[in-house]
């Protein structure tokens, strides 16, 4: 039996993401080398049995890095997924399913920030916060914001007039019972699918901010930060930029898969 095009995304979308989960898994407990251990009688030394993916340009196993790399890309992206999916979700389902001047005055600030392009909004968040892993995950956080408050609303006004609800309002049950118990549940697909693109963003945009050196700061290892460190060796020492390259590749392409494969 032939499987739907859409569970066809979702299971190479599971595959992919289930082999880069198990890579930061095994990269908490163990690592080749100490990731941020630096030896200058080894630097930019290319792929081989001691070094599988080299060392880059301070003698560190490149192999090593992209494991411990992946783990604070990975954490960066959760938390950023974390606190804008739970902002934007309340304010989605309760400018949804009230309306009126709450509505009004909630939307437009989403509208004005969802004007600004998610990294651009960071970065001026970057600029108040500071630096930092804590700092962009907060930055990225807040600007994700309202993308999924938006997703929601949206989903909220499609369900508040239907007929379990109207059922529900008959037996005497409360706002939030509606809203969280019976609503809600009926926008599962829709938001599960939001969130797992909103890793899939997340990845690209601590990328993009640790790439320009304002995301993770040494001696903490980051994808993107690998990516701006291998940049001048790419003719020259090209697995040290694939390493990184091909594990943000996976991340993003993985994610994506399985938002799409979830979606109705």
């Amino acid at each position: 039996m032939k499987l739907k095009h859409r569970n066809r995304f979702f299971y190479a979308g599971l595959i992919i993401t289930g082999i880069v989960l198990l890579l930061v898994l095994v990269g908490v407990v163990y690592t080749p080398y100490d990731p941020t251990a630096m030896n200058a009688q080894e630097k930019l030394q290319g792929a081989s049995f001691r070094h599988l993916m080299g060392t880059d340009n301070m003698g560190r196993d490149i192999f090593s890095r992209v494991l411990y790399g992946s783990r604070i890309t990975l954490l960066i992206a959760t938390g950023t997924v974390a606190l804008g999916a739970i902002a934007g979700i309340l304010i989605g389902a309760f400018t949804g399913y009230y309306g009126g001047r709450l509505d009004e005055v909630l939307m437009r600030v989403m509208d004005a920030l969802f004007a600004f392009p998610s990294i651009l909004l960071a970065l001026v968040f970057v600029s108040l916060f500071g630096t930092g892993t804590w700092q962009v995950m907060l930055a990225l956080g807040v600007a994700f914001i309202p993308s999924f408050s938006r997703i929601v609303r949206s989903e909220f006004l499609r369900c508040k007039n239907a007929d379990y609800v109207k059922s529900a309002k008959l037996q005497g049950a409360s706002s939030l019972r509606i809203m969280f118990w019976h609503i809600m549940p009926n926008c599962k697909n829709v938001i599960l699918s939001a969130i797992l693109i909103g890793f899939n963003n997340a990845v690209l945009a601590e990328a993009g901010l640790s790439f320009l050196g304002i995301g993770a700061q040494p001696p903490y290892a980051s994808l993107g930060k690998m990516l701006s460190d291998a940049q001048q060796y790419m003719m020259t020492l090209p697995v040290y930029v694939l390493g990184p390259g091909l594990m943000i590749f996976s991340m993003v392409i993985g994610f994506s898969f399985l938002g799409e494969g979830v979606r109705e």
